[in-house]
């Protein structure tokens, strides 16, 4: 085995305080935060080091890599409690109030930060140059989003991170993969291993504290695009539910695994609607013209989905529900209509205005789904002249956007009425002493997006310090030796060296699985059993059972997976942080009897929503041991009031924030 270039790694060990891993907005947000509370420390007396460890490179790593054309969550003039009331009604009266809030008073000051770094945002007529931090009105597109230039927003935010934190303390290409636990206390994180993407090295981290913000996950489900468009898909396709896998198998509870993200786009390209609807006013239609949102809308009251839905403000994923009444009835496809929409903008511009538009439709997606514009140019499409479909994807799970599944965190201590399962602890702490997350880590509490999750970033670094501080005379001693985890970590490579000659075709062998293969499978099971598009998002008991027995065999299938590469390496982590993460989201789904979500997913044995018996979390922990679930419910506590606009009894009265 010692002639093959990838059979023994070096093995670097290190002892920090800190550990940051990933490098999307959230990491990005504690990077540049924590070296302000971290020098306070320095000041009396006490030095901490820091360091980001990220599997791609800062500049283009997470969900923000491409680009984008819009900051959705600016609280601007609006109330954090109205911020409140929009997240609770759009994830259907069910979320961690506190946390939102949270982000809801402190995410403005991130985003004029963005601004003094040089991110260009629109501005109404009259206030060009004129900065958000001294009243400069920025162009809305809804009541939340402001539009922007964002093609560089990713380089720009990394840029301030990487200075705060100096380059030194940053290490890119190497993948983190496990968690271990302390040996003296099991519920305390001690450790984090993983492996460089380029060379043949394995880094295990010691620590104090870590954040741990990997993103959400994708390819769970089997995409919609497939043959020319494999691999296509809506949110970053190196977001391997890492995040969820990596802090459920150190033992860290987790909460709304059961959602997920559909979301609507334009078919094939995957590009989002958001601005054509908001910005540009178009109307989407079914195939025979008529307004499905406001024929169908009386179907609401079938299953008491209407209890939370007031008119045009219905939650994303009623939305979607109505799309897929028309598309199961036969009325679709569904289109979005571009032309019309433009041309009524275009009443009242002068050519050079009308050029302008159209740069921006375009812009819209060159900022961050390029993938769409090959599209229009492949079918021979101007938005302009010609209509486009709209489809729903396949699922995703996320906490960022609009879907709220995740890890449960310890919220403020500072706002009124919050009950004690609220708070236990450090600001975004998981139930595993020192292990905080952020961003699409944080469950129950969705819709801040870019800027709310570096927000979720700057409030968990500020937590880890003092957290760091208090602990200061601890030392971490992980539960296993390095030993062990070195074997666990390159057991795929061990395993393709070991019989990588017992055939003569490299990928044919009994012995052992692909990623790709093991990936193929995973997606099957999850699109067939669990809601994927191929039934319509709909699912059962009996489906369930299927599912879970099938991704039992799966996690023994998952010890046989090969690497041939550290590329193939990689690519076995990440299916198998899919795999928990999968497995997950299937117990949720098992566990809550009801259609929470509908047009997320219906459990078709259950379509009601519930609220006498599920207006609740449900939360979960997983032994990596056995491999058992653990699920119970948890009390939704309502801490900001209805606004006069919802609906009667839609929550029981509280205490306002």
């Amino acid at each position: 085995m010692s002639d093959y270039p990838f059979g023994n790694p070096e093995i670097v060990e290190e002892e920090i305080d800190i550990l940051l891993i990933g490098g999307g907005m959230a990491s990005c947000g504690a990077a540049f935060e924590v070296m302000k509370w971290v020098e306070a420390a320095r000041a009396d007396g006490v030095d901490l080091k820091v360091k980001l460890v990220d599997k791609a490179a800062v500049d283009r790593s997470g969900a923000v890599a491409m680009g984008l054309s819009a900051i959705n969550t600016y609280v601007g003039e609006n109330d954090p409690m109205d911020y409140v009331r929009y997240v609770r009604g759009d994830l259907m009266g069910i979320t961690r109030e506190d946390l939102v809030f949270d982000v809801g008073r402190h995410v403005d000051d991130s985003v004029h930060n963005f601004e003094k770094w040089g991110l260009p945002i629109w501005k109404q007529p009259g206030d060009e140059g004129k900065p958000l931090k001294d009243g400069g009105k920025p162009v809305r597109t809804g009541r939340w989003q402001i539009m922007i230039n964002g093609e560089s927003y990713k380089w720009i935010v990394a840029e301030a991170a990487k200075k705060a934190l100096g380059s030194e303390n940053i290490q890119e290409r190497v993948f983190i993969v496990r968690l271990e636990v302390d040996r003296n206390d099991p519920t305390r994180v001690a450790a984090a291993a993983g492996f460089s993407v380029r060379e043949n090295r394995l880094y295990v981290y010691k620590f104090k504290c870590c954040l741990l913000a990997a993103g959400g996950a994708v390819n769970v489900f089997r995409p919609r695009s497939v043959g020319e468009g494999t691999g296509r898909a809506w949110y970053p396709v190196w977001n391997a539910g890492s995040t969820y896998a990596m802090a459920a198998e150190c033992g860290a509870e987790l909460t709304l695994m059961e959602n997920r993200f559909v979301p609507a786009r334009f078919k094939d390209g995957y590009g989002p609607v958001g601005a054509w609807f908001l910005l540009f006013k178009a109307q989407a239609m079914n195939a025979f013209g008529e307004d499905y949102q406001k024929k169908n809308y009386e179907d609401l009251k079938t299953y008491g989905y209407d209890a939370y839905a007031v008119g045009p403000k219905m939650g994303t994923c009623l939305r979607n529900h109505l799309m897929m009444k028309e598309l199961k009835e036969g009325r679709g496809p569904i289109f979005i209509d571009t032309p019309s929409a433009m041309a009524r903008l275009a009443e009242n511009m002068t050519p050079e205005e009308i050029r302008h538009l159209e740069a921006e439709a375009w812009e819209d997606f060159l900022d961050m789904t390029i993938g769409q514009c090959g599209v229009w140019a492949g079918e021979n499409i101007e938005p302009d002249k010609q209509m486009s479909e709209l489809m729903p994807t396949e699922p995703y799970l996320l906490g960022s956007h609009a879907g709220c599944a995740g890890i449960w965190c310890s919220g403020p201590e500072d706002v009124p009425g919050t009950p004690d399962h609220y708070h236990w602890g450090y600001n975004r702490m998981t139930t595993i002493k020192g292990l905080f997350t952020a961003g699409d880590g944080v469950g129950a509490s969705g819709h801040k997006f870019s800027s709310g999750s570096f927000t979720e970033g700057r409030i968990a670094a500020k937590s880890m310090v003092k957290f760091a501080l208090d602990n200061r005379d601890w030392k971490p001693e992980m539960a296993r030796p390095v030993e062990a985890i070195v074997e666990e970590i390159y057991r795929p490579v061990r395993t393709f060296l070991a019989h990588k000659d017992y055939t003569t075709a490299i990928d044919v062998n009994p012995h052992y699985i692909t990623p790709k293969m093991f990936q193929f499978r995973l997606q099957k099971v999850m699109d067939e059993y669990v809601a994927g598009v191929s039934t319509m998002y709909q699912t059962n008991a009996k489906m369930l059972e299927v599912a879970e027995r099938k991704l039992e065999m799966l996690r023994e299938d998952s010890l046989k997976m090969r690497a041939k590469d550290l590329h193939e390496l990689l690519r076995a982590w990440e299916n198998y942080h899919r795999l928990i993460t999968a497995f997950a989201h299937m117990k949720h789904i098992q566990f809550r009897e009801e259609s929470r979500y509908p047009g997320y997913y219906y459990r078709a044995d259950f379509m009601e929503i519930d609220d006498k018996n599920w207006k609740c979390f449900v939360n979960s922990t997983f032994d990596r041991h056995t491999g058992k679930w653990q699920l119970r419910r948890v009390p939704y506590v309502q801490l900001v009031i209805p606004a006069n606009d919802e609906p009667e009894g839609i929550s029981r009265p509280a205490s306002p924030v």
